[in-house]
């Protein structure tokens, strides 16, 4: 048996108004006032497509540091940060993740992340261990455009394998055809798209029963029989109209999360399959679907195993945890669409030592401390030395992974006097469980968050941008942990 072993999602905790983007731009373009219901997602200004792939592998690793299973890494994107380098490998070295595991970044399609899976299952049969696919995408749109509105940033993660399998892959099929619906040449931020009614009559009514009923055939499985049909679009109602050209039960279609999060791109398929199998119970047929330059199918059946498994939190407490955000020149700023003023204390040169960020790779991207044998004190940064009073000792250390870790704030501090591109800026000491102290900046917090013995948690995030350069620096951030039951701002506004 091959097929999904593990899962998980990750959707940034802000959520923009849509009620807020329409009035603000109610002047130019009054014709979206019937776009204002519900909130989209979208990323902190220290969050891209690497960050939030790192958040959904997580999501689905959980907190296990053996991770010797996984064998080969696929991120797929839209949107990744690096044409020359690798980021797939940045993602690895953030999962510390075994140095002779395989990585791979793919990008050219809505479907992407999709093709990827498919590929995964004939890799996962040739290969001792596990295949990591991962999606995300934090995508730019023109202000005012429907675009705006309809888009959202997020991330899901995958794992293909062959133990303990709670999907069991069944078949799928692929049309590779150049309909055109969007376009984006490379060197440019934003994609150019055409008309509605031609994508959705000509191009998703025409191509996607064909490959859906062709996925079916191949995996022996009667429309009638699917239990859940996932098929992200931006198009309102347009699944349900698929769903029934192809035979499948109207109640099948799975939620699109259109009213909270937005069509998140490339991610969106896996990430509405993460949040469907949370839900799905054993003996169940899934369909996933996804168009774009042409279509993609494939077709799972739920397994027993489906009951041992839980994502570290899973996309309906990432749904959860959300909070409504109204400020549309935050979500400009965030998104590099509107420079605000900056100042003097925000000009400081921010180039990157390229040897030096090698060299302590391992404690910059895996927050990888050093436990010293003899005293068990923790060390970060790690180093050949232990200095304690009296009895000092070299190479004592044993590498120490921090990440996974829950902390407590020590003491912390709120200011505006430097620069912070969402000020004030917050940063604290934080003691780790088991041992270890550093000095963070925390990130995703709201006043009243954080106080002295708050219970931290670390995420992956940007650290620097050196635009000089266009180069990114990524360390770990603090963040508060919050609990499931946490109320949800955008909850009470739908």
């Amino acid at each position: 048996m091959i097929g999904i072993v593990g899962y998980g999602g990750y959707v940034p905790r802000r959520r923009l108004s849509r009620q807020s983007v329409v009035e603000a731009n109610a002047w130019y373009a009054p014709q979206f006032a019937g776009k204002a219901a519900g909130t989209r997602s979208f990323a902190n200004w220290d969050e891209d497509s690497v960050t939030m792939g790192v958040a959904a592998a997580r999501d689905c690793l959980g907190t296990n540091e053996n991770r010797s299973r996984i064998r080969s890494v696929v991120l797929a994107s839209g949107t990744l940060p690096f044409v020359e380098r690798l980021n797939a490998g940045i993602v690895c070295e953030a999962l510390t993740l075994d140095e002779n595991v395989e990585a791979i970044d793919v990008t050219g399609s809505q479907r992407v992340a999709l093709s990827c899976v498919s590929d995964a299952m004939a890799k996962a049969q040739m290969i001792d261990g596990e295949v990591l696919v991962i999606a995300a995408d934090d995508r730019k749109t023109r202000a005012a455009s429907a675009q705006e509105l309809d888009y959202g940033d997020g991330a899901a993660a995958l794992i293909v394998g062959t133990r303990n399998v709670i999907a069991e892959y069944l078949g799928s099929a692929a049309l590779t055809i150049d309909f055109i619906d969007r376009f984006r040449m490379t060197g440019e931020d934003i994609d150019y798209h055409w008309e509605e009614r031609w994508v959705r009559d000509e191009g998703i009514a025409r191509l996607m029963p064909r490959v859906i009923a062709a996925a079916l055939e191949n995996s022996d499985v009667d429309a009638a029989q699917v239990d859940h049909f996932v098929f992200p679009s931006v198009f309102p109602r347009i699944d349900a109209a698929v769903a029934g050209a192809c035979g499948i039960r109207t109640g099948a279609v799975a939620d699109g999360l259109a009213r909270t999060v937005g069509d998140t791109g490339a991610a969106h398929a896996l990430l509405m399959l993460a949040h469907t199998l949370e839900k799905a119970r054993p003996g169940q047929t899934i369909l996933v679907a996804q168009f774009g330059s042409g279509a993609q199918a494939v077709v799972f059946r739920v397994t027993d195993a489906i009951r041992s498994f839980r994502p570290r939190k899973g996309v309906s407490r990432w749904l959860a945890q959300g909070v409504e955000e109204t400020s549309y020149t935050r979500f400009l700023s965030f998104k590099g669409q509107l420079r605000l003023e900056r100042g003097m204390r925000g000009e400081q040169d921010r180039k990157t030592a390229l040897s030096t960020a090698y060299r302590h790779r391992k404690a910059i991207l895996g927050l990888v401390a050093g436990r010293c044998e003899k005293t068990g004190k923790v060390h970060f940064p790690p180093s050949r030395l232990s200095c304690e009073q009296g009895s000092p000792a070299q190479d004592t250390q044993q590498p120490y992974k921090l990440a996974d870790r829950t902390a407590t704030v020590l003491s912390w501090s709120a200011e505006y006097l430097s620069f912070h591109m969402s000020p004030p800026n917050c940063y604290g000491q934080v003691d780790f469980e088991g041992g270890g102290r550093i000095l963070m900046e925390f990130t995703d917090i709201d006043r009243g968050d954080v106080e002295v013995g708050t219970p931290m948690e670390m995420v992956f995030r940007i650290k620097d941008i050196d635009e000089k350069r266009a180069f990114v620096r990524y360390f770990w951030k603090a963040t508060p942990v919050r609990s499931p039951s946490t109320p949800v701002e955008v909850a009470a506004s739908e």
